[in-house]
């Protein structure tokens, strides 16, 4: 049994704007002041990444310490930090440049325009041997879509709601538009140059999908899994216990590789298996737990809120072996109670105001930095 953890990273994007939920852009002068964070094509939102770390201990400081920092400036100007992925509140007619100089980001803004101004949670987990790599990437792209029903936070858009529980999803670019299964990493170098050349792709970075591989030199040299469908989770208890379910299947997979990956497993070809892949994507985009999928082994219709829980009672046992079972516990709340996208809808349904439902979400981010603060990992 493998004993230990692989590294766990997060790249978090976040909007900002005033205390009602209206977003304002200032990450040209966040990033001058406190240069861990990175600006965005747009202003309104900005980014920071956490260093790789494997032990969960640390992780919950890692994630909000940047959060209380950004706050902190944020509000001697009268800002705050916004939940959920999209522009609840508007205005996505207009693209609002960080920096008007730069040629990528004047193709972003003409060819995308605002459909990219979203916000995210990107979970990376360091594995270096190629093989293995692979194939993870196969597993988590086949339930990439249970990852963003647990996620799921931007059910509105322009001051209304969407129709969407993940609309961010529904809207973001993902290109190229037809992504196969990578067989090895050969095929994925051979596939990268080939849209590089026919310029499908802009450079290394433009592959926009569910999970990509990551490293210091795409596509050449990989060392991490990329988890990109996420929406934002706020919580730090609840990304933790999203990142141990993840981290526990693909250890899972490292472990016995013949039960587990896709390419050994299904009985369906490597084509079907990524197009069903999409397909679940948009399905949980749609309806996130409640979301009628097609499981990958067989292609037979199951519920993602009931698949989630058979993952969960999979992964028990290695839980239990490697001290994780309380790290997931969240998720057996979020299932009960619903996700972030589902909880809003109900209270807009209730009569509550987006902008209310807003408001009660920074102050309970706002909430969560003070009650979570680790004084020993700030002085570690």
């Amino acid at each position: 049994m493998r004993k230990s953890l692989l590294l766990k990273g997060f790249e978090v994007e976040l909007f900002t704007g005033r205390p009602n939920g209206e977003h304002v852009g200032v990450a040209v002068a966040v990033q001058k002041e406190l240069p861990e964070f990175v600006k965005e094509p747009d202003h309104r939102n900005l980014e920071y990444i956490t260093a790789p770390q494997a032990d969960y201990v640390f992780l919950t400081e890692a994630l909000l310490s940047p959060r209380r920092r950004l706050r902190a400036w944020l509000e001697e100007r009268g800002l705050t930090i916004i939940p959920g992925s999209t522009m609840s509140l508007g205005n996505s007619d207009v693209f609002e440049r960080s920096d008007p100089f730069n040629s990528y980001h004047d193709l972003i803004e003409s060819t995308y325009w605002t459909n990219v101004v979203t916000a995210s949670i990107h979970i990376n987990l360091g594995i270096e041997d190629y093989s293995l790599l692979f194939a993870a990437l196969r597993l988590v792209r086949c339930e990439a879509a249970l990852f963003l029903a647990l996620s799921a936070s931007s059910p509105f858009l322009d001051g209304k709601p969407t129709g969407m529980h993940s609309q961010r999803w529904k809207q973001f670019p993902l290109n190229p538009t037809d992504v196969p299964l990578f067989m090895d990493y050969e095929h994925y170098v051979s596939w990268i140059e080939k849209q590089l050349a026919n310029r499908t792709m802009n450079n290394e970075r433009h592959l926009w999908t569910s999970v990509r591989p990551n490293g210091p030199a795409r596509p050449y040299e990989l060392n991490r899994l990329e988890l990109r469908i996420c929406d934002l989770i706020t919580n730090p208890a609840m990304l933790l216990a999203l990142t141990a379910l993840l981290e526990l299947r693909v250890l899972s997979l490292l472990e016995e590789p013949d039960r587990l990956d896709p390419l050994k497993v299904s009985h369906l070809s490597s084509n079907e298996l990524a197009h069903l892949s999409d397909n679940n994507d948009q399905a949980a985009a749609r309806n996130s737990l409640e979301a009628s999928l097609s499981h990958w082994s067989n292609g037979r219709p199951i519920l993602c809120r009931q698949w989630i829980g058979d993952l969960l009672k999979e992964v028990t046992p290695l839980a239990k072996d490697l001290s994780l079972l309380s790290q997931l516990s969240p998720l057996y709340a979020l299932l009960e109670d619903g996700n972030q996208a589902i909880k809003w809808l109900e209270g807009y349904s209730s009569g509550l105001s987006i902008e209310t439902l807003l408001k009660e979400g920074i102050a309970t981010m706002r909430k969560e930095e003070i009650q979570n603060v680790d004084k020993e990992a700030i002085f570690r």
